[in-house]
């Protein structure tokens, strides 16, 4: 039987300053009395895809008692200018610029309320780029990490080198900016962006390609500072989220309290996850929970599916 789709109610457009000061644009779900709740948590997207993707999974979490941040990275989708081309914008701008400046408005808009975080791919790793990162309790990612091409899914993982590091790096060079949404491959992306997926190696944020001298480590350093509760979901089938990708992302967070747990498709009984799925409000009755416990209780349901995995 089919679940069926709850309509949960749509959140507030808002526009706040990143932490440089360049305007973003976002969604807010709020309650409107003052006394504190669940938590005031901000959902971090994955590179190119729009706030509102995970406008469904933000509106459950409303209803579930919390305050809730979407926004759009700078160079996508509310936060575009309007010529992309030539636009500076690269994944450190997203996490130490972007989503810092996210979780500052969100913390001023509910000072009561403790601080969450939801990341999906990138987002995991934006996380630990963003400087006021110790000041969040508790963090969900999904799918969390930076493409480095030798973590890809051995079965895909030719077509993915091809794809997005030769392909992306070569159109994006010729267009001044990656132009995604005409391919169908994802949003419309500043060249920086591009540039950084591409060619990132096995050690972030020291293959990031625009780094002056010193920076990479002290962006390095900085994701030791996030002292969160973090639990790292990674889909079995998802080609980008294999355990050695997040195992490499994680490895970053040493201040944090970290757990890799892993679910399959079967677990749930059905066909596929993949890298996207996870937030589509069919899985608000098997995987939602998930996040949810996490965020309220700090672990698991009982009968929450899949399988741990032991850190290194």
């Amino acid at each position: 039987m089919t679940t069926p789709v709850i309509p949960y109610p749509p959140g507030l457009p808002v526009r706040f300053p990143a932490a440089d000061g360049y305007e973003l644009g976002g969604t807010l779900w709020r309650h409107e009395d003052r006394a504190p709740h669940q938590a005031s948590v901000v959902i971090a997207c994955a590179t190119s895809v729009r706030a509102r993707y995970y406008a469904r999974f933000a509106g459950w979490l409303h209803s579930h008692g919390f305050n809730v941040l979407t926004f759009d990275y700078r160079g996508i989708g509310e936060s575009r200018p309007a010529r992309l081309r030539g636009f500076e914008a690269d994944w450190t701008d997203w996490g130490e610029k972007d989503l810092e400046g996210a979780l500052v408005f969100i913390r001023r808009s509910f000072p009561g309320d403790a601080l969450d975080l939801v990341a999906h791919s990138f987002g995991g790793v934006a996380f630990g780029l963003a400087p006021s990162n110790a000041q969040v309790r508790r963090a969900v990612t999904v799918g969390a990490q930076y493409a480095h091409w030798r973590d890809y899914a051995p079965t895909s993982r030719a077509g993915m080198v091809l794809k997005w590091h030769v392909a992306m790096p070569a159109l994006t060079r010729l267009a001044g900016y990656f132009p995604g949404g005409r391919l169908g491959w994802m949003e419309d992306t500043p060249a920086g962006v591009a540039h950084d997926w591409a060619g990132m190696g096995p050690h972030y944020p020291s293959s990031v390609r625009r780094h002056r001298p010193g920076e990479a480590e002290r962006l390095a350093a900085r994701f030791a500072t996030a002292r969160a509760a973090l639990l790292a979901i990674g889909l079995e089938d998802d080609p980008y989220g294999t355990v050695p990708a997040l195992e490499r992302a994680l490895g970053h967070f040493t201040g944090a309290a970290r757990a890799h747990l892993r679910i399959a498709p079967a677990d749930i009984g059905v066909a596929a996850i993949g890298h996207f799925a996870f937030f589509h409000a069919r899985f608000q009755d098997t995987l939602w929970p998930i996040p949810l416990a996490w965020l309220t209780q700090g672990r698991l349901p009982a009968s929450a599916p899949g399988r741990w995995v032991i850190l290194p």
